[in-house]
């Protein structure tokens, strides 16, 4: 008597067979989506730090391009005369601003005053800005963040304020776990130096 196999059925064997190869290619797709996911992930992170760097240096290259002095330099910021609004020949609280990149270098952002207060600024007494020299002149204080995460902020120049000529700012932002160096470098084409004095440290009929 010959016995015939249920051809509508499965045996304990292939029913097990087909579990582990399904289980595998379950493995196999949830694997590749994490991998697409963290991919995705990587490249915007990379592409919104990109286009916070290009903004930075269109931002700070033309401020720096246009300004009329740098006026101070300190290890995490520099005051830069950014132009002569009024036309007298001197520096007023609301022509100044600061590139500052913070107490341990990890930020990148611009500082700037509203104030109606237009005496003039002696160019001696203008300080690094954590100092708060400037609250005599401004309460008023604003703040545009071009960087929000970097490192190992550096400031160089060609000569020290007021004489310089040409600013570079370096930095480090970390991308896909790996620090790439930037650099922002520009120079001074509207420099005012013909209204520096003798010295060279103060401006013709300030208080130096």
């Amino acid at each position: 008597m010959r016995y015939k196999r249920y051809e509508s059925g499965l045996t304990l064997v292939e029913l097990l067979v087909a579990l582990v190869v399904t289980s595998i290619v379950l493995a196999a797709v949830a694997t590749l989506a994490f991998a697409l996911g963290n991919a995705n992930e990587a490249s915007d992170d990379t592409s919104q730090k990109q286009a916070q760097v290009r903004f930075a240096t269109l931002r700070i290259s033309e401020l720096i391009r246009h300004c009329r002095l740098i006026c101070c330099a300190a290890d995490s910021d520099i005051a830069i005369w950014r132009a002569d609004d009024n036309d007298d020949g001197q520096i007023n609280i609301s022509e100044l601003l600061y590139i500052e990149a913070g107490s341990g270098g990890e930020h990148l952002q611009l500082y700037e005053f509203a104030s109606s207060n237009n005496s003039p600024i002696s160019l001696g007494s203008i300080k690094a800005f954590s100092t708060n020299w400037w609250t005599v002149y401004s309460s008023n204080v604003s703040y545009t963040r071009l960087i929000p995460q970097c490192s190992n902020v550096q400031f160089g120049f060609d000569g020290l304020p007021p004489q310089s000529r040409f600013v570079s700012i370096s930095f480090d932002i970390i991308e896909n776990d790996v620090a790439h160096q930037y650099q922002i470098n520009a120079g001074l084409h509207c420099w005012a130096g013909n209204l520096l004095n003798e010295d060279g440290n103060g401006l013709v009929g300030d208080d130096d």
